[in-house]
């Protein structure tokens, strides 16, 4: 099955009371791990990339050979959609349309209101000539992802949050109502009277970045005042080092990457069908 944009999963989502999951892409292990458990759950699935793991993997292109060669030795059925994460500017999510991804994310949401419609319009005309999908930022989501670091937490606001939609004609909103990028530090607490509003004003289906680390009831509501779209990372990352970390110990004179990586990706996989479990997209493919 070929990658496909996030639109129409999302708006299905969206109609249909649940959540797809982004989950980022670090590696090799991580990819296969993904997309194992999507098949496995018959879900829906998003690859989130950010600027600093396609240069980690080197680059874009690879990313996208990699992911689609991996979807035919599997023989992946299910949807799936590669994403750009909080991309920098417009060439950055061009470049990657031009690479082969089916969705992006441009992140202007640190420049003044005026300057982020105008960038984000230029990357929604061009990705949208290319069927590909658009998210945008408004707020500023806590925390530090990659290149990205947020000092505090604040909250999009819901009239602008319209305009930006109206304005531009994104696919999907990323609101900052109170969530991190990264482990928290104490409970995540969510602003769900804004989510309720800048939902029910725009229409789009919503993202919640940092999904790490929120508790399930908090998911849930999220998922009912109109959230299609969930980011995990940091749990992701957590599982696999725990992994590499124990099998190690246990085997200090092993060596071969194989026998500890195997482990991890192992520790991915059941972390990632968690997650779509609780984001209710299993059987939604």
């Amino acid at each position: 099955m070929p990658l496909v944009s996030m639109k129409e999963m999302l708006i299905k989502a969206k109609n249909e009371g649940y959540a797809v999951g982004q989950f980022n892409l670090n590696n090799l292990e991580f990819t296969q791990a993904i997309l194992q458990a999507a098949q496995a759950e018959n879900s829906p699935v998003i690859l989130g990339v950010s600027e600093g793991a396609a240069r980690y993997m080197s680059g874009f292109k690879t990313v996208v050979k990699m992911v689609e060669g991996l979807m035919e030795d599997l023989k992946i059925t299910v949807p799936v959609a590669i994403h750009l994460d909080h991309g920098s500017s417009f060439d950055k999510c061009k470049e990657a349309i031009d690479a082969g991804f089916t969705s992006v994310m441009i992140d202007a949401s640190h420049h003044p209101f005026e300057e982020n419609i105008e960038i984000t319009s230029k990357v929604v005309d061009y990705a949208h000539s290319k069927g590909v999908s658009v998210e945008a930022e408004l707020g500023t989501v806590g925390g530090q992802e990659d290149d990205v670091v947020a000092e505090g937490v604040i909250y999009a606001d819901p009239k602008e949050c319209e305009e930006l939609v109206k304005r531009t004609g994104i696919d999907c909103l990323a609101p900052a109502l109170g969530s991190v990028h990264g482990p928290y530090k104490g409970e995540p607490h969510l602003g769900f009277a804004e989510m309720e509003e800048i939902g029910k004003i725009t229409g789009l289906p919503l993202v919640l970045h940092g999904g790490t680390g929120i508790p399930t009831k908090d998911i849930q509501r999220s998922v009912s005042l109109g959230t299609a779209k969930i980011n995990v990372n940091t749990e992701n990352q957590i599982a696999s080092a725990k992994a590499v970390r124990e099998t190690l110990a246990a085997l200090t004179e092993e060596y071969d990457p194989r026998k500890y990586l195997g482990p991890a990706r192992e520790a991915i996989k059941t972390t990632v069908i968690g997650k779509i479990r609780e984001f209710g997209s299993s059987g939604k493919a």
